[in-house]
């Protein structure tokens, strides 16, 4: 079986990490292609996975966006002729379900983010649609049902991976704080940059700040004498480094944000646009706090929670959907 996985961005990485692990054990032919975005080359190094970078990200502005995708799709069908897969998984690749209608294989189109413009697009041409539980009535309020082949996940997209590994947890003093700031050229991101700076400059002398930036511009902000003291991550920090030594995670965007969430470690995001479903349902179930503009007491109080457990329903949940995943992709590939 050939299964190809087109990586967009750095959170895909650890998603897929347990099933090519799987897939490759078994004897597949896993096909990673990867888009330059924020820190998705540098995590793709550090697996020691064959992979072939193919285009990198147009920015925010929408008609270079518009210019840039037809360009990838071809670059990806051009690639992927000579390998001819049996199936193709991605995690908001709008150009797989493209590439795979072109080249005539299935593909398995997959995201959480309902506020993604891209959607209009990989629903349409994608051959199953992979939501999470959450986005269930969003999904009928929209007719999507209607219009796409549409199944869903149970549990969150984080749950899916990290249900397959252990992490040890914290054993700092209680004043490591890590930083991942806003996701400044995503599509969908509308928000404003830098909205934690007066905050860290605030508490800098007094906690450890390690900020994990997304790209250089975020790193030399944050490298400037004004954050004098702050640790500024200069490659990207493996998930396990991060758990281990996190006391408090502030995340203005999402995916690192709940994957500390679910690992029961105080995770508060400040996210400053519209929240997505499965934050709200986080929040609401007090798996993750939010604040789009917490003051110094408040980052004190989190600072001082205990840590607790991951949650076992959603442990549960990300194990079910792991299953469900690995079984769709082999049944849409034909084994």
């Amino acid at each position: 079986m050939k299964i190809w996985i087109d990586l967009t961005n750095s959170p895909h990485i650890g998603f897929f990490k347990p099933f090519i692990e799987r897939w490759q054990s078994e004897g597949h032919l896993v096909i990673i292609t990867a888009r330059n975005l924020a820190n998705t080359i540098d995590l793709l190094g550090q697996t020691g996975w064959a992979y072939k970078e193919v285009g990198g990200h147009a920015g925010r502005n929408k008609l270079l966006k518009l210019m840039y995708f037809p360009r990838r799709v071809f670059l990806l069908y051009r690639y992927l002729q000579t390998f001819k897969p049996d199936v193709g998984i991605s995690q908001s690749s709008f150009y797989s379900p493209v590439v795979g209608r072109l080249l005539g294989f299935p593909t398995i189109y997959m995201n959480d983010n309902e506020h993604a413009k891209g959607n209009l697009i990989a629903f349409r041409f994608s051959t199953l649609v992979l939501l999470p539980e959450f986005l269930r009535d969003k999904a009928y309020d929209q007719g999507w049902m209607n219009k796409y082949r549409i199944d869903f996940y149970p549990g969150i997209k984080e749950g899916i991976y990290l249900s397959q590994s252990d992490y040890k947890r914290s054993d700092s003093s209680g004043r490591s704080v890590f930083v991942r700031p806003e996701p400044h050229t995503a599509q969908y991101y509308n928000g404003n940059g830098h909205s934690l700076d007066d905050l860290i400059m605030k508490l800098k002398n007094d906690y450890h700040f390690t900020i994990l930036p997304r790209d250089a511009r975020q790193a030399n902000h944050y490298s400037t004498s004004t954050f004098q003291g702050v640790t500024v991550a200069r490659k990207a920090m493996p998930l396990a480094e991060i758990c281990e030594k996190c006391t408090l995670f502030i995340g203005a965007g999402g995916s690192m944000t709940r994957e500390l969430a679910f690992l029961g470690i105080p995770a508060l995001s400040v996210y400053q646009d519209n929240l997505l479903e499965v934050d709200k349902f986080l929040i609401q179930h007090k798996l993750m706090f939010f604040d789009k503009n917490p003051d110094a007491d408040r980052i004190l109080s989190l600072l001082h929670m205990p840590q607790t457990s991951r949650n076992k329903q959603l442990q549960q949940k990300g194990l079910e959907a792991f299953r469900m995943i690995n079984h769709l992709v082999k049944e849409y590939a034909g084994n």
